[in-house]
C-alpha cells in the first residue's frame, strides 16, 4: 500500500493525515483500518510505536461522522491503563478529528473530577477514560454508556499487569450487547486470549512486529 487514499477515509480524515504530514499507513494501519470500517472486531497485536493509535481512531472517527447525534451520548469509549496514555490518545484524536465537529474528553484519576464532568455533562462523542475513574463517575451517574457503539480496550497486556481485569469485567457488565469491539496488546499471554475471547465476536486477528523494539535500541554497559 502505497498512501492513505488507498484507506477509503473521508475527505476531512485525507485532510487531517495531510496537515499531520503523515504520508503511508504503517502496517498495523494498512491491515486494522479496512476491518474496522467493515465493522468487525479485531484482536490486535501490536506494541506502543507501531502507530496502533490511528488505527483504530480513523476509522471510528470515520463512523461516528455517518451517525446523527445532536444530543451527543458517548458513542465510542477508549479505555487505557495510564493517564499518560490516556491524555496522548486525546491529543490524537483531537488532530485526527480537526475537521470535524466531534468532540471528546478525557478522565482519570489523581486530579479533581469537577472540570471532567462539566465536560461530560456538555456531551462528547468520545470518551478516553482510565478503569478506575471511569467506573467510579458511571457509578455516580455522570456517565451513561447505553448508547455507546465502539469500545477500544488498549494495551490490555498493561491493564492485566496493573491489578485492572477485574474493573474491566465489570465495566463489560454495563455496556450495551450491540457494539464493536477492539483490543489491542502488546503481547498475547493466555489471560489476554481468555478476555479476548470473553467479549470479542468472532474477532479478526491483526499483528505487527516493530521494525526494532526498545531493547534493539539500549546500549547495555557493565561497570565494576
Amino acid at each position: 500500500m502505497t498512501d492513505f487514499s488507498a484507506l477509503n477515509l473521508s475527505p476531512v480524515l485525507q485532510q487531517a493525515i495531510q496537515d499531520i504530514g503523515y504520508t503511508t499507513p504503517s502496517p498495523i494501519q494498512a491491515q486494522a483500518i479496512p476491518v474496522v470500517l467493515d465493522g468487525q472486531d479485531v484482536l490486535g497485536c501490536a506494541q506502543t510505536g507501531t502507530g496502533k493509535t490511528a488505527a483504530f481512531l480513523l476509522p471510528i472517527i470515520q463512523k461516528l461522522l455517518t451517525i446523527n447525534s445532536e444530543n451527543r451520548p458517548i458513542r465510542a469509549l477508549v479505555l487505557s491503563p495510564t493517564r499518560e496514555l490516556a491524555a496522548q490518545i486525546g491529543e490524537s484524536f483531537a488532530q485526527y478529528a480537526q475537521h470535524t465537529t466531534l468532540r471528546h474528553t478525557v478522565i482519570f484519576g489523581g486530579v479533581k473530577q469537577g472540570p471532567q464532568v462539566k465536560a461530560l455533562k456538555r456531551g462528547v462523542d468520545v470518551l478516553i477514560a482510565t478503569p478506575g475513574r471511569l467506573l467510579d463517575l458511571q457509578g455516580q451517574g455522570f456517565i451513561d454508556l447505553s448508547e455507546m457503539k465502539f469500545f477500544v480496550l488498549d494495551e490490555a497486556d498493561r491493564m492485566l499487569d496493573m491489578g485492572f481485569l477485574p474493573d474491566i469485567r465489570r465495566l463489560l457488565n454495563v455496556l450495551p450487547a450491540e457494539r464493536q469491539n477492539l483490543l489491542f496488546s502488546a503481547t498475547m499471554p493466555n489471560d489476554i486470549v481468555e478476555l479476548a475471547s470473553s467479549f470479542l465476536n468472532n474477532p479478526t486477528r491483526v499483528e505487527v512486529d516493530p521494525e526494532s523494539s526498545t531493547v534493539d535500541q539500549i546500549e547495555q554497559l557493565v561497570m565494576y
